[in-house]
């Protein structure tokens, strides 16, 4: 998957899980970008892992179906962020 296609997915990604998820999320378009592409990573290996039940490292692609689990993927990683930040508050 090239760069381009990385950051449209990021961004579509991002911006779909900040409308869904609840409170602040502070970060501007950069942040939202790096929360989607992160978000590909994590529900790209939690479908390979479903598939195979083997742990990999994967990215999703620009599909629908990898835009779902891109944003399954970028919610977890949002959780997971808030509970870090929130302790060290």
């Amino acid at each position: 998957m090239n760069i381009i296609a990385w950051i449209v997915l990021g961004l579509i990604a991002g911006a779909i899980t900040k409308a869904i998820y609840p409170g602040h999320q502070g970060g501007g378009i950069v942040g939202t970008m790096l929360l989607g592409i992160i978000g590909a990573l994590v529900g790209g290996s939690l479908g390979v892992f479903l598939q195979t039940g083997t742990f990999q490292f994967a990215a999703t692609g620009l599909t629908l179906g990898g835009i779902f689990l891109a944003v399954l993927g970028a919610v977890i990683a949002l959780f997971l962020w808030s509970l870090l930040t929130r302790r060290a508050a």
